[in-house]
């Protein structure tokens, strides 16, 4: 087994450690009357900042929001999303 030269500076899971939120260059904006609470943006999101409000949309469905400050802007969840309810849009400081 070949040893790694590098040590990884922060561990897996960590992000919520760490505010990333203030370089990123997109970030997602849900259209909460869209979303129909499938929990699919908590599910591919690698920091976990995707959460279920508990609230209700006018179609009676449970929406999800999201916590920017641990956001990076990677896009999965807008990609991964089935009703395409989370756009990427440029975030502008």
């Amino acid at each position: 087994m070949k040893k790694f030269k590098h040590i990884l500076t922060a561990k897996p899971g960590s992000a919520k450690e760490n505010k990333t939120g203030s370089w990123r260059t997109f970030k997602p904006v849900i259209d909460q009357e869209a979303c129909i609470g499938c929990d699919m943006c908590n599910k591919v999101c690698p920091d976990g900042i995707c959460y279920s409000t508990g609230l209700k949309n006018k179609k009676g469905r449970i929406y999800y929001d999201r916590n920017l400050d641990y956001c990076k802007g990677c896009g999965l969840c807008a990609k991964e999303c089935p009703v395409n309810a989370i756009k990427m849009v440029e975030d502008i400081k």
